[in-house]
């Protein structure tokens, strides 16, 4: 096959899909094609045709895992919207022999348990059955003390969700006797939770929030659904996401953000990482999964249970990675 001086003029394209052609160091100096000036990194536009095939593969699988969960999604749903329930202890109920009712004995204080209490968080038009699977893997490696929280789907401010996260938070606290919870907030409700804790005072009651596929700094995805309050406040430049970027000196929270390379919901994708010098945080990519597939895929639920197992104090201000690196991470697919 021949290959003409036209081609050059898609150099810096090609660069651009594909970072490891010209540009890189260690491809200067290659040795050019006959007949044609030196150009660096030239022979690796002959990988390009199966490089892109796998590029086009593992983004067809990954849309198709994308309709799977969503069509299992739909069924679950129903099943979610009910508000969680908390058994009561039930009274004895008295008969007309008995003199006097017996007074209920005095509340104690229920004892610590080992592990902080989990409180899962969903996204935007969502509700707890999302967190099906997860919550099932969490429960099967020792995490007992898991709930979630259903806001409602007519919520227009993401304030008054992180008002009643933060209730409902004390009274998991007073419940089971626990000084403080982890978090794990899918989509919109990582951006919930970290706004209760950034600015609500969270800090003192979340250990850990684990954030899945969150818009940090905000999303441009679909602009048609800004006729909605609360995704006006998802987007760049909004006045929720400016409250974030401000300075949070003495943030007791750990942060972990999971995100993906694929995730079609995040524009630009770099908004599900979370960058801010006054917060430990971890960045965490995930590669070969969408954005539904976060909450649900058993190795991302892997990476959440180490996440929250592995949590310990840090230094607020100090991240596992340069400013501007996502290194390391999950592959799934």
């Amino acid at each position: 096959m021949k290959v003409t001086t036209a081609a050059l003029p898609l150099l810096p394209l090609f660069q651009r899909l594909l970072p490891g052609l010209p540009g890189l160091p260690g491809l200067q100096g290659l040795p050019s094609l006959p007949g044609l000036p030196a150009v660096p990194g030239l022979p690796e536009l002959a990988s390009l045709p199966g490089r892109l095939t796998g590029l086009s593969l593992t983004l067809l699988k990954a849309s198709a895992l994308e309709a799977a969960i969503l069509a299992g999604h739909l069924l679950l749903y129903p099943s979610g919207i009910i508000q969680e329930r908390h058994p009561v202890q039930a009274l004895r109920p008295t008969s007309a022999q008995d003199p006097q009712p017996s007074p209920p004995p005095p509340r104690l204080p229920a004892p610590a348990p080992a592990s902080p209490p989990v409180v899962l968080l969903h996204g935007f038009i969502d509700n707890r059955s999302v967190f099906l699977l997860l919550r099932r893997s969490l429960a099967q490696h020792g995490r007992h003390e898991i709930e979630s929280l259903n806001y409602s789907p007519l919520t227009c401010d993401i304030r008054t969700a992180a008002e009643l996260l933060g209730r409902h938070i004390e009274e998991i606290c007073e419940r089971t006797g626990s000084e403080q919870v982890d978090v794990v907030g899918h989509s919109l409700g990582g951006l919930i939770a970290r706004y209760y804790v950034q600015r609500l005072g969270g800090d003192l009651r979340v250990r850990t929030l684990v954030t899945l596929g969150t818009p940090h700094t905000g999303t441009k995805v679909v602009p048609l659904a800004n006729a909605h309050p609360i995704v006006r406040q998802m987007r760049p430049g909004s006045a929720v996401i400016e409250e974030l970027a401000r300075p949070a000196p003495g943030c007791r929270t750990r942060f972990v953000s999971f995100w993906s390379d694929l995730d079609r919901v995040m524009d630009p994708l770099e908004t599900a990482c979370l960058d801010h010098p006054d917060l430990s945080v971890r960045n965490v990519r995930v590669s070969g999964i969408g954005h539904l597939a976060l909450p649900v895929h058993p190795a991302v639920a892997t990476g959440i249970r180490q996440a929250l197992d592995t949590a310990g104090p840090e230094k607020a201000g100090q991240t596992d990675v340069e400013p501007g690196k996502r290194s390391g991470g999950l592959t799934v697919a």
